[in-house]
């Protein structure tokens, strides 16, 4: 079937899907993290980019095997240089490159790297009014824009509904406890990041604001603490959200078997059939302890794909033990795909919707 693709910079051109090779389609689907603070032709990640047609990276600061080096952001100049570098080892200069810049706790432009690195936690924005806060976030995405970086993994639409949890409430990243106070100020952070043509993603589907563990070190049962009035933000922004994150919380309510990133009956059945979002699913880290402690790589590939995940995101930050290349991660899933495990009508239906996504760059 004939469908329109972006093909180059911006030149719209007519091909075959089918033309494609299975494993840029695939290469399209991930989101990995690398150690470098430049992406010369030669380097693993460029190459990488280029044979697998790599569809998204994300930038750290942290260095988790050698903390006394940056892993990719060391100052200002160096992050646009690489995010440059990055966009000329992809096909069609719309390699989407992420940061969690959210504000408070979780902002990976730190001051001491030049940036401006104060930009102020969700719950201390909601305090300033919309004016300001307006303000505040048209200075953060114009600063992502200014080295680059054009894919915000944010804005936080859990709400502070449980004081006892830590990652949500305790680090100040909600914008209350009311889904339509929530869903004004998330959109505020969207129009902004819009407004410097920077994608944005919601966050952490279907709701991560009622629980109390913490799904980086291990599985989190939100089954008894969950109110269905989590979903209202996605509900309510349904059209605006350019991605929507799905969290590794499990909620026996919702699916008896799998975590909701592995769940075909929260993406695909709650999230896009009944709350009619139609856009690019990605994953939480899927490195993070709910995951890897329970699941191998294949297996994980596999639920996270079959469930309707768009993009499948590999930070290489948790363990320096458990760095993944993209290689071992398209074979896994040609294997999938070979084996009958996963369709390639499930891989073209991601394809298409990153293709459709990167049009809005």
């Amino acid at each position: 079937m004939l469908k329109k693709i972006m093909i180059g910079l911006g030149i719209c051109s007519t091909v075959l899907f089918a033309d494609i090779p299975l494993e840029q389609k695939i290469g399209q689907m991930l989101m990995v993290g690398f150690h470098g603070t430049s992406a010369k032709p030669d380097s693993q990640i460029c190459q990488d980019i280029k044979r697998y047609n790599l569809g998204a990276v994300i930038l750290f600061d942290y260095n988790p095997v050698d903390k006394s080096k940056p892993k990719n952001i060391a100052n200002k100049a160096q992050v646009a240089r690489l995010t440059k570098e990055l966009q000329a080892c992809s096909r069609d200069g719309k390699l989407l490159i992420a940061v969690d810049q959210e504000g408070g706790r979780v902002q990976r432009l730190k001051s001491k790297y030049g940036f401006y690195g104060k930009f102020p936690k969700a719950t201390d924005v909601v305090k300033s009014g919309t004016t300001q806060m307006k303000h505040t976030y048209e200075k953060m995405a114009k600063e992502l824009k200014s080295v680059g970086i054009n894919y915000d993994l944010a804005p936080v639409v859990d709400l502070d509904i449980n004081p006892k949890n830590h990652v949500i409430h305790g680090l100040g990243r909600s914008f209350g406890k009311d889904p339509k106070t929530v869903t004004k100020y998330a959109s505020v952070f969207i129009d902004a990041m819009h407004r410097y043509g920077v994608l944005t993603s919601l966050k952490h589907f279907p709701g991560h604001g009622s629980s109390v563990g913490d799904t980086h070190k291990g599985f989190v049962d939100v089954t008894n603490l969950w109110k269905p009035v989590e979903l209202e933000p996605y509900r309510l922004l349904n059209h605006k959200a350019d991605t929507v994150m799905v969290a590794h919380v499990f909620n026996k309510k919702l699916d008896a078997k799998y975590p909701a990133t592995l769940s075909r009956k929260t993406v695909d059945g709650l999230l896009r059939k009944k709350l009619g979002f139609n856009g690019v699913v990605i994953t939480d880290d899927l490195q993070m302890g709910a995951i890897s402690k329970k699941y191998g790589l294949k297996m994980t590939l596999q639920l996270a794909i079959n469930a309707g995940d768009d993009i499948l995101l590999f930070g290489n930050q948790l363990d320096p033990r458990k760095v993944v290349s993209t290689k071992k991660l398209v074979e896994t899933v040609k294997a999938l795909v070979k084996e009958g495990k996963v369709s390639k009508t499930r891989i073209d239906q991601s394809f298409q919707r990153i293709q459709k996504l990167k049009e809005r760059l």
